[in-house]
This record gives structure tokens, sequence and C-alpha cells, in this order.
């Protein structure tokens, strides 16, 4: 089991859509972990009433510190480090067990495939992200499109990484110290952290 590592700044019709993804589509039981970043717009109170465990700063605080508290409440060694505007598709944890079967050690960096709606900047022919249009906002999100299409999606085994969604050992997230705080409020931190 993983422990999922959601910082969020008051992006809670997102947020939602993430965690109810994560509770149907996963295999096994995770321990979810937001980071609330003011949360006035209902995040907290639906975080109580789910029982989900979280982290908590009046102000926008920055992903790299956002990361490293809700570390800090993590009981697995497996931590994943999400957004909290990811849909999490069916089978998404087994497919990283498959590839942790396949280990002998702690010293990897696992990402998961990301399909966008658009494509931001022109790509090479099987580069990454995916492309597919279930919607490009939560408004217009079609999980059912998209569920029924996902095994028509373009992917493949990139070797490297794609950044998130990624899995790391705690261990290993100890020994580089996290994620590097002076990258506030984001923005080339997680670079960063590949490049540690």
């Amino acid at each position: 089991m993983y422990s999922i590592l959601i910082p969020s700044f008051n992006n809670f019709p997102y947020l939602k859509i993430c965690i109810e993804s994560i509770e149907k589509n996963s295999k096994y039981n995770h321990q979810i972990i937001v980071h609330v970043n003011q949360g006035n717009d209902g995040t907290l109170n639906f975080l109580n009433e789910k029982k989900i465990e979280y982290s908590f700063s009046k102000e926008n605080i920055g992903m790299p510190r956002a990361l490293n508290s809700a570390a800090k409440l993590a009981n697995y060694n497996y931590l994943v480090i999400s957004h909290d505007d990811f849909y999490y598709c069916p089978g998404w944890d087994s497919e990283f067990q498959k590839e942790l079967d396949l280990l002998n050690h702690n010293y990897f960096y696992l990402s998961g495939t990301m399909v966008g709606a658009v494509e931001y900047e022109k790509r090479k022919p099987n580069s990454l992200p995916a492309v597919f249009d279930a919607g490009i906002d939560f408004n217009l999100f079609d999980e059912e499109k998209l569920l029924k299409n996902l095994e028509s999606i373009k992917t493949y085994n990139f070797q490297g990484s794609t950044k998130h969604p990624a899995l790391i050992h705690k261990d290993l997230w100890n020994k580089v110290g996290g994620w590097s705080e002076e990258f506030f409020p984001t923005g080339g931190d997680d670079t960063d952290f590949n490049m540690k």
C-alpha cells in the first residue's frame, strides 16, 4: 500500500474527483494525505467528512513545502507524488506494483503516464503525455467516455520520468531530503527533485 501525497490550493472540485477516483479505481487500500493550502473552498469539510488525513497551512506555502508536510504523515514506505487535478484510472496501482515486483532495491523513481485533453506544445510522435479529450476542466470531465476508451489511448513504456504521478520509496525520499523548499511556490521543483 502507498501513502498518496496531494497538495491542494483551493481547488476543491478537482480534488474531489481525484480522491474519488483513487477510492474507486485502486486495487489496494491506500493512505491519502492532502496538504491543504488555505482550504476556504469546502476542502476541509470534505476531508473531515471522509476522514482523510491532511496537513494544513493558512497561507499557500507552495508545492515543495506542502509535499514535505504531507510526507511527515505517511504510514507506508511507498510515497506517491500527486497533483489534486489527477484522475486515477482503474489498475493504476497494480501497474506500479508490477514494476515494484521486478526491483530488488529502493533506489527508483517510477512515474505513471499522464493523459491530457490537449497538447500544450508540439510534441514528437510517441511522446508523453498521451492525448485524449474527456473534457478540459472539472465541469466538462466525461468519466464514462474516458473509461470506455481507456484501452485505445496510445501510450508506451517510457524509460525516464514523466514526473507525476510518481512512486518513490520513503528511504530515498528521506535520503535526498524531500523537495527543495527554496522553489517557492513552485516551478523547477519537480525537476530538481528528479535530479536529486
